[in-house]
């Protein structure tokens, strides 16, 4: 965001935020590091699938900063990251080029609610099935047990539920998913248990972010998803301000492969 690698609550990111005439996004942890650094340490420890997102709008004042850094960070470990962020039809190759091994999507492929099938099927005419990973970060729908995935930076329902019918419907346009249980993102406050056994039942790869605080945490994922279920750790780590250690958390999930 803005250039500069930061961890956030990711529910309390808008638009405005980006222009300057709102505060309502909360910052967990400010680098001190460009994004080209933790790409380094990752190719370093062959870690693989990591996600530079673009947090900033297209259209705002910080774009160029922050994308100017995360195409940086895809060229020091080519094919070893993900890039998201304002993705299209239009645009995805180029993060391929710059080194990306996929690009994340997920405004894009709904409109006015609902999946638009003719961008799915447009974006993978231009980059392969191969190069897709659908993020369907979702909310709990105030009121009820659904899980709905949720667009436009996290603010926006859809009315598209999560659920195995959705993950094998979907599972022909992508090569993995990366879902975000958004009300627990950034928060480090345990994680979304429910979200997990969805994920669960996927037919493809499949990770999940939001709320992982310990290595308690991972087991859990581990254990509701009987293994099959990848995880991304943000804020809680200790290279981002938080107290689980690197280290071990590269230690313990290799144990579990």
């Amino acid at each position: 965001h803005d250039g500069k690698v930061k961890q956030i609550v990711g529910s309390t990111l808008s638009y405005r935020d980006d222009t300057g005439k709102g505060t309502g996004l909360r910052d967990n942890f400010f680098a001190g590091y460009y994004a080209s650094y933790y790409a380094g340490l990752y190719a370093h420890d062959g870690l693989k699938g990591g996600h530079v997102i673009l947090l900033n709008a297209k259209d705002s004042p910080g774009y160029a900063s922050t994308k100017e850094a995360a195409l940086r960070a895809l060229a020091t470990y080519p094919g070893g990251l993900q890039a998201g962020g304002g993705i299209t039809d239009e645009n995805a190759a180029e993060f391929l080029s710059a080194g990306a091994s996929h690009v994340i999507v997920t405004s894009y492929v709904f409109s006015n609610g609902n999946i638009c099938y003719n961008h799915l099927d447009r974006l993978v005419s231009a980059i392969g099935r191969e190069h897709v990973v659908l993020d369907l970060s979702c909310r709990r729908l105030p009121g009820t047990t659904d899980y709905m995935i949720v667009t436009d930076r996290w603010q926006k329902f859809t009315d598209t539920k999560l659920s195995d019918r959705l993950l094998s419907d979907l599972s022909q346009w992508c090569d993995e998913f990366l879902v975000h249980a958004v009300d627990a993102e950034g928060k480090v406050n345990g994680i979304e248990e429910d979200v997990v056994r969805i994920l669960a039942g996927s037919p493809i790869p499949v990770t999940y972010a939001g709320g992982i605080s310990s290595v308690a945490d991972l087991a859990k994922i581990r254990d509701l998803s009987d293994g099959h279920v990848n995880v991304t750790v943000g804020s809680a780590l200790s290279l981002f301000g938080g107290a689980l250690d690197y280290r071990e958390v590269l230690n313990c999930t290799r144990s579990w492969s």
